[in-house]
């Protein structure tokens, strides 16, 4: 089901006073819609929370990929997010949990862009009753200009190692237990916000490099959260509060 016809539509932008400035050329504001960018444009983009096999036409065995803007997919049960970073900087997106459940949605998402030349990610899972995963990293991946990949990216769970706080899912992510997360009408602590490092790699369409990936690749999996200090009740105060 195209974005359109979804009943429910969580609109989440990260517009800066600079990505609204001369200097941002990109006046392409829809995730369903192409642009072609250069560094210092804001860039648009959304993030779909469904069923991992809703994602996919049919339950199509074959997996082929197609964008929540794709009206051959069936998201009637869903929720969108979009943001709009700048391009090439490092960003950290943030969801706000503690009304909003992914595990009700069916616990799965996908980053997605464009139409005629659409892309999105592979479904990532985020939460179900057991389990959340709270910290992300996503790489949009451009040539010339143009959106090609959008990847997650994983540290294989070396930041959580060793800490009781943190169950290691598929040697990959690492993920609290839902039932701390704190929620409405629920008794938990823990704030599971969801935490979305991204950054750009390949080339704009003045074939300038960009190099936020290179850079957020060499930092730890939640420094960035440190950057952000006026964010009320920080991930990071999170972590160390047992279960």
């Amino acid at each position: 089901m195209a974005i359109t016809q979804i009943a429910t539509i969580i609109f989440i932008y990260i517009i800066s006073v600079l990505s609204e400035s001369r200097s941002d050329t990109n006046h392409v504001f829809s995730p369903c819609s192409d642009a072609k960018i250069q560094r210092s444009d804001g860039f648009t983009f959304g993030i779909a929370f469904s069923t991992k096999n809703s994602f996919y036409p049919d339950n199509n065995s074959s997996r082929v990929q197609l964008s929540p803007c794709d009206k051959r997919l069936s998201l009637s049960n869903s929720q969108i997010a979009v943001f709009r970073p700048k391009v090439d900087q490092i960003s950290l997106l943030t969801i706000n949990t503690s009304k909003f459940s992914p595990d009700a949605y069916g616990g799965y998402m996908v980053a997605f862009a464009g139409r005629k030349y659409a892309a999105r990610s592979l479904p990532a899972f985020v939460a179900n009753g057991t389990f959340t995963v709270t910290s992300f990293t996503l790489a949009l991946e451009f040539k010339k200009g143009r959106l090609q990949n959008l990847f997650w990216k994983r540290d294989g769970c070396s930041k959580c190692s060793g800490d009781s706080n943190f169950v290691c899912l598929n040697n990959q992510d690492c993920a609290i237990k839902t039932n701390s997360c704190l929620k409405q009408g629920q008794g938990g602590s823990v704030d599971c916000s969801l935490g979305i490092q991204m950054a750009f790699s390949g080339t704009d369409k003045h074939m300038s490099v960009l190099n936020s990936w290179y850079e957020v690749k060499n930092l730890r999996q939640y420094s960035l959260y440190g950057l952000y200090s006026n964010l009320k009740d920080s991930l990071t105060s999170q972590y160390n509060k047992f279960f």
